[in-house]
């Protein structure tokens, strides 16, 4: 469901950790230079920022980014100087995690930072969405679900009787930098009625759907 933004310029911790947090149920975007980040920025929820980057110290750019959209921001780098983790939490940064690490314990301050305050699981039925750790069950059995479509799912459940415009849908979803097509939305509906036969999810003709 969360979109990552990891930039670091060392290839192979870029791709092996890229495809650790991918395992793990996120989309990654895999940055190695500062001058490609700004593209990107908007699109994601939260960032993973090296500081040595071939185009300088990363924490230069930061005040910069984080003026486009606030985002929690984990620096993870090897410099680990008392000094330098206070330089990181001052220039904005969440958190601060040295080389080496545990992919397990960044994962876990991952989604300490993505966890809503006060989140509780949402029970619609039989049905309990739990978005902390972003997983859907039915009557205590677990139903895998993409990312999208857990969001998706998430919105229909949040607003049970309400029509969602399938441009709603695509912009809250999948976010305006995106721009899939309209199918996508109805791909995805259809993937989740099969998914959870006991859920009426209806077809709104010319506008979109909603959980009836």
């Amino acid at each position: 469901m969360s979109q990552l933004l990891l930039i670091e310029d060392d290839p192979l911790l870029g791709e092996g950790l890229s495809q650790f947090l991918q395992r793990h149920g996120y989309e990654v975007d895999w940055l190695q230079l500062a001058q490609d980040v700004e593209s990107h920025w908007l699109r994601a929820d939260l960032v993973i920022l090296d500081r040595q980057l071939a185009d300088g110290d990363s924490l230069q750019y930061l005040a910069s980014w984080l003026s486009l959209k606030a985002l929690p921001v984990i620096i993870l780098t090897a410099r680990g100087e008392l000094e330098e983790r206070i330089d990181g939490l001052a220039a904005g940064a969440r958190d601060y995690v040295t080389k080496p690490f545990a992919e397990e314990e960044l994962l876990a301050r991952i989604h300490a930072q993505l966890r809503p305050l006060g989140c509780a699981p949402l029970n619609y039925g039989p049905l309990t969405l739990d978005l902390s750790c972003q997983q859907a069950s039915i009557e205590g059995k677990e139903i895998e679900l993409t990312p999208k479509e857990f969001k998706l799912l998430w919105m229909l459940v949040q607003n049970p009787r309400r029509i969602y415009s399938r441009d709603e849908l695509l912009n809250k979803v999948w976010g305006y930098q995106s721009f899939p097509s309209t199918r996508t939305i109805d791909n995805h509906i259809l993937q989740l009625r099969q998914k959870f036969p006991g859920l009426t999810i209806e077809t709104v003709r010319g506008i979109g759907y909603r959980l009836k």
